[in-house]
């Protein structure tokens, strides 16, 4: 008897099932490191723009200053003609401006005080008496010009030279202003952050330049010029009278002075002793 055949079990068969999902890992946030969380980190941008602020209005405060004191300075004949009102007012100005200290810390800058400086202002006396003489001698007529301090210190860290220059005139004789030129030189050493030594040496008498009425009285155009008449002008042009203020037998003059404000225009001086206050600024260099 054949047997018959068993039928076929089929079984279901399920579709596979997708592979667990994955869950990503946390994102860590901008302020951590390996999941350390860190501090957040504060701008700099702020503290820099306060920085610069303050900057810009220490600048406006210190140029506010400086033009106030050299507009109480105006109409006053650089001292001369000053009233005691005005002298006490330029006082505080002066004042004013040297709070501000500038290197007042640290040593004097010899390279930026190196330079030629134009008097605006003075209360010392030695100075004052060049134009009580040009009020006392009218009938000279003399006129004192402009007054210069020339320091030559750039490439120096303890001293150097400075010149006093003094422009002046006699009406009719010189020329205007700079007709002749009295400079009085000293060595100066540094002695502390803000004195200076005055040491002086020499007075001289040069750059005479005579006026044209003088040279046509001298040798007239209209008249052939003799040789004795060529003579004498060439002496006044190069005529220079040198006198020394020290010596074997005596002791050179000195002084002390504070320079109590220096920057890049203007110079504040002081003659320590009671000599008087001094105002500069910056001038083109002297020829």
């Amino acid at each position: 008897m054949a047997l018959a055949a068993a039928p076929l079990l089929r079984l279901p068969i399920s579709p596979p099932s997708p592979p667990p999902a994955q869950t990503p890992p946390p994102l860590l946030a901008c302020n951590s490191v390996n999941g350390v969380r860190l501090r957040p980190q504060r701008s700099r941008q702020p503290r820099r723009a306060a920085a610069a602020a303050a900057t810009a209005s220490l600048a406006a405060d210190t140029e506010r200053r400086k033009h106030e004191l050299l507009r109480a300075v105006q109409e006053t004949g650089r001292g001369f003609a000053a009233s005691p009102d005005q002298r006490a007012s330029i006082e505080e100005a002066i004042v004013s401006v040297e709070e501000l200290g500038a290197g007042e810390g640290s040593p004097l800058d010899l390279a930026a005080l190196d330079g030629t400086w134009r008097l605006c202002y003075t209360s010392a006396s030695d100075v004052r008496v060049l134009f009580e003489a040009a009020e006392r001698l009218p009938l000279l007529q003399i006129e004192v010009g402009q007054i210069y301090q020339k320091f030559e210190c750039k490439d120096r860290s303890d001293g150097g030279v400075v010149r006093n220059v003094v422009r002046w005139s006699i009406e009719n004789l010189l020329e205007e202003q700079e007709g002749a030129t009295l400079m009085v030189s000293a060595k100066f050493a540094v002695m502390s952050k803000r004195n200076i030594f005055l040491q002086f040496e020499e007075v001289v008498v040069e750059n005479i330049k005579i006026s044209e009425q003088l040279q046509a009285l001298i040798a007239p155009a209209i008249l052939p010029r003799s040789f004795f008449s060529l003579q004498i002008l060439q002496f006044l042009k190069t005529f220079r009278a040198q006198v020394p203020v020290n010596g074997p037998e005596r002791r050179s003059p000195g002084g002390l002075y504070y320079l109590s404000y220096l920057d890049r225009d203007m110079l504040l001086g002081r003659s320590v002793g009671g000599g008087g206050v001094f105002i500069f600024t910056r001038a083109q260099p002297l020829l």
